[in-house]
């Protein structure tokens, strides 16, 4: 009963803690309300006529097209410096400058037909959120809250769909997000996975072979090609990689060819939709990360004047306007973007007259879609902000009237060219401002639910800090406590839900498990109250500057430029905390003891603090050491330009110079090796290993094949590309199966040890058969078997003894041995952590393994050194009471070491390419699995140091 009370107990817990996130989340990532409105043809988006009409002829929906086709070239992180042009004749400083040299000479040779602009991307740069916003036209957020949450094409109205009712034809090849985003939406696709980011070449030579002989069909309106390779260089090389310059000329020869094909009535889009960090990683919102390219070309001439000489930036919400208008589209209804007002001169326009109102219709057109959708969304929404609405309203109106003025004045008179620039003057202030607002409402969080849920979880760690004192007391009222506060958390969900559902609002799970969460810890903490006021001793159970620390550091947490500083501020209090272990000695008199005055002083204890004093100095000095080594693999983040990061967290597949990567490798393999060597030097030296136990055994033999498999997959995945064609089929075999087999042995040596992990090896005499020793048969009993494990096997070796006596045994003395007495505890856990590593380690690159053989010496020393200083704590309740000081050390270095294995907390920084360890070709469609690797990535420190404690 009591178990199950406590595993109750341990759930309601983690409970709270995940009601505590759901709301903090949903105040934090943003989100907005997706509308299912679409446009038509048959219903212009307001009132008023069109200059140049366009609505009765063919093809033609709200203004006639100026182009009967569009090939869009979608390359994948195409930062726009890997497009800008590069002067002839001059040596390029990086790989990827100068080499889209076919864009250069076009634009050179014929700057009326061809344009160069800066496309900026809104952030989070994900491909996903991207492509929604280059459909759509909108701002993707974190979280799109619609109508339909189970589905994950785009619900709202965008591009492709317009061009399905409308009759065109699309024809789509490469990235297969675009399958999930627009089902069922293609005339033909050539799909090919995406996810593999390691793989470069598989999509984009899948779209060469289908991209020439579609474009010299006439079976489509709209072609679509997705390329990767540029974006997959980047994750697994870097863009400073010589794969790099070989990606894009690939994608030079690419364009070459395509403009040779290009009809008069077709246009070329070569887009990107996001940029990339000097690491080859994107996902946040740093300036390489949102400046991507843009270029537009067609064999007729596009532009009325001459491009300016530094290229325009342009938001990528404006292509989508754009691009519906020259095809003779409706702009989609969700659109906040601003036709680029360049591209509408009038075909066979020269006079600027004509060109002006060319561009007045469309940028009016523009502005009644949008102010349409502003009135549709504040009726649904209702979080824009009325004065600003207001004030957008009017505007839109002003402009609106003076263009029915110059149109009606157009019928009788000339109309001055300046009055029409002065419109369009207005109305594009119109749409700016109009962004603007839908940008700052949708980047609006939610104070009061991060508020109440950081409260939340603050009230769930002082319950986690009450009741670890409390707990341990025999007559500590788990069921009567725990039933009643579930009783009352469902009460006040109840009462909340009606609440909701009363105001007209709906039942929100976040809110309901924050309320149930909320209303049971209080009647909790209630509950333990009315039952008498605990001892502080019990409620704070540690040193004062202890417990100041881990408040100053949670406090921290709500600063920007603690969070930036974290990297460095973690090491720092580790370092400021291991001092004041010594200096706690030292206050104790057990660092430098002094010398007896007379002979009969000298004790035991006296001897043992002159000891303690040089040893306590000398772990002292190896863990700041170690602290400051595992500096060298620290990772900066993107917004402290100044700080370098660390050359050693690239895979050594991206090094060029072979010794270089040879060198690299031995001194990988050393790490393994001093790895392998000192858990098993400690375990024979501690006696475990003279055991025949299955856990023993595995040690001994399963360790060294996990070191092996490992050094064999970093060889081969550090020189794929090298191998010989003969030899690609059985390297990629091995790349697939050795992983697997390393995290298979992991899992069989945690399974035995998890079947027995304490053992102990006996001999009684000469021609002892080495009886294995074990505290109790089975599972344990009760709370009293895990807690004393030594006395109960000093008792079975008792009983047996004395069975061997009272059976007439041999008249000589019997010696007793006992082999892995001592370490009866820490010899399990030593264990475990040694199989976590190695598969931990398989995910990250190969010279992190440096950083691991620091991680476990730095994590051996601290641990001398809390033992050192702490001791055996005085009125401690069990041998397992672990003191705070400890926890505070642990907890800080599991932080410290996260940044020293090349994280951050920032999606950019997150290794993707954990995901595909033993897993080249991907997953399938189960994110599951993936999801699993790169966390168990990303929190590998945190994992070792759960389990260490």
């Amino acid at each position: 009963m009591l178990k199950a009370l406590v595993l109750l107990f341990l759930a309601w817990v983690c409970f709270l803690f995940y009601a505590g996130i759901a709301l903090f989340t949903s105040g934090f990532l943003l989100t907005r309300l997706e509308l299912t409105n679409h446009s038509i043809c048959q219903e212009l988006p307001g009132k008023g006529p069109l200059v140049g009409g366009g609505r009765g002829e063919p093809g033609a929906c709200w203004t006639a097209p100026r182009f009967s086709r569009a090939v869009i070239v979608l390359i994948d992180a195409l930062r726009f410096d890997f497009v800008q042009p590069w002067p002839g004749g001059l040596p390029a400083p990086q790989p990827f400058l100068g080499r889209l040299g076919s864009i250069q000479r076009l634009l050179e040779a014929q700057p009326q037909h061809a344009r160069l602009y800066r496309f900026l991307a809104d952030p989070p740069t994900t491909t996903m959120q991207r492509l929604k916003a280059l459909t759509t036209g909108s701002l993707p957020t974190f979280i799109d809250a619609g109508s339909n949450f189970a589905s994950y094409a785009i619900q709202e109205d965008n591009l492709i769909a317009q061009l399905n009712n409308t009759g065109k034809r699309v024809v789509f090849m490469g990235d297969d997000t675009w399958k999930g985003l627009f089902p069922g939406a293609f005339s033909e696709a050539f799909f090919f996975p995406s996810f593999n980011v390691k793989d470069l070449h598989t999509v984009d030579n899948g779209i060469l072979e289908h991209l020439y002989p579609t474009m010299d069909r006439d079976n489509w309106d709209l072609l679509i090609a997705h390329f990767l390779g540029v974006d997959h260089c980047g994750h697994k090389h870097g863009p400073h990689h010589p794969e790099m310059a070989k990606k894009l000329n690939q994608m030079d020869q690419m364009l070459q060819t395509l403009v040779e094909r290009l009809e008069n009535d077709t246009l070329l889009v070569v887009a990107g939709d996001h940029g990339m960090t000097e690491t080859g990683d994107h996902g946040g919102d740093s300036k390489l990360e949102v400046m991507a390219a843009l270029f537009l070309y067609s064999p007729l001439p596009l532009f009325p004047r001459a491009p300016l000489k530094d290229p325009e930036a342009v938001p990528q919400v404006n292509l989508v306007p754009t691009l519906a208008l020259l095809l003779g589209l409706p702009i989609p209804f969700g659109n906040i973007g601003e036709v680029m007002v360049d591209l509408f001169s009038g075909e066979g326009d020269t006079q600027p007259l004509a060109t002006a109102l060319a561009q007045a219709s469309a940028y009016h057109l523009n502005a009644q879609q949008v102010s349409r959708f502003l009135h549709a969304y504040s009726l649904a929404a209702q979080d824009l902000p009325p004065e600003e609405l207001q004030r957008l309203q009017n505007l839109f109106s002003s402009a609106s009237s003076e263009y029915e003025r110059l149109l009606d004045q157009l019928k009788t008179e000339e109309v001055r060219e300046a009055d029409i620039q002065a419109l369009i003057s207005q109305l594009r202030l119109f749409l700016r401002g109009a962004r603007t607002a839908c940008t700052e409402t949708w980047a609006q969080f939610r104070p009061a639910r991060m508020i109440g849920g950081t409260v939340l979880l603050a009230s769930t760690c002082l319950l986690c800090l009450v009741t670890s004192g409390l707990a341990s007391s025999p007559d500590f009222p788990f069921h009567c406590l725990l039933l009643k506060s579930v009783a009352w958390g469902l009460a006040g969900s109840a009462l909340l839900a009606g609440g909701l559902m009363a105001g007209g609002s709906g039942l929100e799970p976040a809110l309901l498990s924050a309320g149930a969460a909320a209303t049971s810890l209080v009647a909790f903490l209630w509950n333990l109250k009315s039952r008498g006021r605990p001892p502080m001793a019990i409620i704070l159970p540690g040193p004062l500057p202890i417990l100041v620390l881990l408040f100053l550091r949670s406090a921290a947490l709500f600063s920007d430029s603690f969070i930036l500083a974290e990297a460095r501020a973690a090491p720092f209090l580790l370092r400021s905390l291991s001092l004041f272990l010594v200096a706690q000695l030292h206050w104790e008199g057990r660092l430098l003891g002094g010398w007896p005055t007379a002979p009969c002083l000298s004790s035991p204890t006296v001897s043992m603090a002159r000891r303690e004093g040089p040893r306590a100095l000398g772990l002292l000095v190896g863990l700041l050491l170690c602290v400051r080594l595992s500096s060298l693999f620290l990772r900066c983040p993107e917004e402290t330009p100044v700080c370098q990061s660390s050359p050693w967290l690239a895979p050594l597949a991206a090094m060029d110079g072979g010794q270089a990567k040879n060198l690299w490798y031995g001194a990988c393999l050393g790490a393994l090796g001093v790895l392998v060597l000192s858990v098993r030097f400690w375990l024979r030296r501690c006696g475990n290993l003279n055991s025949p136990a299955p856990p023993v055994l595995f040690v001994r033999w399963g360790l060294p094949l996990m070191a092996l498999g490992t050094a064999a997959h970093w060889a081969l995945a550090s020189g794929s590309d090298e191998a010989p064609p003969r030899l690609q089929a059985l390297v990629s075999g091995a790349v697939v199966g050795l992983p697997r087999a390393v995290l298979g042995l992991a899992a069989l040596g945690l399974g035995l040890l998890l079947w027995q992990p304490v053992t102990v090896l006996v001999k009684t005499g000469a021609s002892s058969s080495n009886p294995i020793v074990v505290p109790f048969v089975g599972p344990p009993a009760s709370q009293a078997d895990l807690d004393y494990v030594v006395p109960q096997i000093y008792r079975r070796m008792q009983d047996a003894l004395r069975g061997k006596l009272a059976g007439g045994g041999s008249q000589t003395p019997m010696a007793l041995a006992a082999y892995g007495l001592g370490s009866v505890y820490s010899a399990a856990v030593v264990t475990a952590l040694a199989l976590l590593a190695f598969p931990l380690l398989l995910l990250h690159t190969e010279r992190i393994s440096l950083a691991f053989l620091i991680l476990f010496l730095q994590s051996f020393l601290l641990l001398q050194l809390l033992a050192t200083a702490i001791g055996n704590p005085a009125g401690s309740s069990g041998p397992f009471s672990v003191p705070w000081l400890a926890i505070s050390a642990w907890a800080l270095t599991a932080t410290q070491t996260f940044y020293s294995t090349g994280h951050q907390p920032v999606f950019p920084a997150i290794h993707w390419n954990a995901a595909f360890v033993g897993f080249p070709e991907g997953h399938g469609s189960s994110p599951l699995l993936p999801a699993v690797l790169v966390g168990a990535n990303t929190f590998a420190s945190h994992l070792l140091f759960s389990v260490a404690q």
